[in-house]
């Protein structure tokens, strides 16, 4: 590496785990900033792109997370400047309003480059301020869980007072949690071990249910809710959980469908619950650049500091993704960029 280039890793095809490659140092388009990236974090998407299972260009540098400091802006740019620390939106051409097939159509390690290298060439109207209280380790954690929670409790309009059920102990969960207990709301955790559901209630959960021991776990919720059911759902599972998310949920309430953590295939639901309690069923992936500055002022008012539980070398996403595969993570898994 010169003075005049960097390293990237690059992902040479599908299922290729990345190298580092040697490339010249980028200048902004003039509507462009350059980050000097710090920090990028893996999410189960990050893990299903490293495994070769999203189609693509091929060479691409992977992770669609990242943060770090700005160092070059173009001829067009006044929102962010030389010196800010900032951390990159998940869907950097979708600036608000709603999702569109072309506002969705670019995302940050799948049809471009990534964050997984020390210098990110980005649209600097996709990039925000990083909280003022959180490292760039903690701001990479942000971007996709985080706004993908924030997403879903505004899509909820979760509000003082309300009850949200977050199933599991991943990066959106534990932002969710977070974010509804900032807001007024009594959170239920989900998850498969007690010792995680104790974690949880460290960050604020209200309760918890290990849904492997109460496998009908939809029933807890309705006895905790007095029989009236949560008002919103964070569906992280998909094929295996969405029933017991629908019947978890209170008349005229919202189901957010977010992961598919139980695999990829069509869930069997109870349709006529979901039809005689005008229960809402609703898809989120991630969210706007504006629903990102939404997510980003929240954390800085209410202190918020994303879990972090291991933080890695940039060059070890084998194991950041084993760590995540085999679920011993709690909340983000985080790489550093030398």
């Amino acid at each position: 590496m010169t003075e005049s280039t960097y390293l990237a890793m690059t992902m040479a095809g599908a299922g290729v785990a990345p190298a580092p490659t040697e490339r010249p140092i980028p200048q902004p388009a003039a509507d462009e900033a350059i980050v000097r990236v710090r920090a990028t974090s893996m999410n189960y998407h990050d893990l299903v792109n490293l495994m070769g299972l999203l189609a693509g260009p091929w060479p691409r540098v992977p992770m669609s997370d990242g943060a770090g400091e700005v160092v070059a802006v173009g001829s067009g740019v006044s929102n962010v400047v030389v010196g800010d620390r900032v951390f990159g939106a998940f869907h950097p051409g979708w600036p608000a309003g709603r999702p569109t097939p072309a506002g969705k159509k670019h995302m940050p390690g799948d049809s471009c480059d990534g964050w997984l290298q020390q210098f990110q060439p980005f649209p600097a109207s996709a990039l925000i301020r990083t909280p003022k209280h959180l490292s760039d380790v903690q701001a990479a954690a942000l971007p996709c869980a985080g706004t993908t929670a924030w997403s879903a409790l505004e899509m909820g309009h979760v509000g003082a007072g309300d009850v949200v059920v977050t199933q599991g102990t991943g990066g959106v969960s534990l932002l969710g949690l977070q974010l509804a207990k900032a807001r007024g709301a009594t959170v239920i955790l989900t998850s498969s071990s007690d010792s995680k559901l104790e974690f949880g209630k460290t960050l604020g959960a209200d309760h918890g249910i290990n849904y492997v021991t109460t496998p009908d776990w939809e029933r807890e919720v309705r006895a905790i809710t007095d029989g009236r059911g949560a008002d919103v759902v964070l569906d992280m599972g998909g094929a295996q959980t969405l029933a017991h998310s629908i019947r978890a949920t209170r008349m005229d309430g919202s189901v957010a469908i977010i992961g598919v953590l139980s695999g990829f295939g069509d869930a069997a639901i109870p349709v006529s619950v979901a039809m005689m309690q005008n229960i809402r069923l609703v898809g989120i992936t991630v969210g706007s650049v504006r629903d990102h500055a939404g997510l980003s002022a929240a954390v800085a008012s209410a202190g918020i500091v994303p879990p972090v539980s291991h933080v890695l070398g940039w060059d070890e996403t084998p194991e950041a993704m084993r760590l995540m595969q085999a679920n011993e993570h709690l909340g983000k898994i985080a790489l550093e960029i030398p």
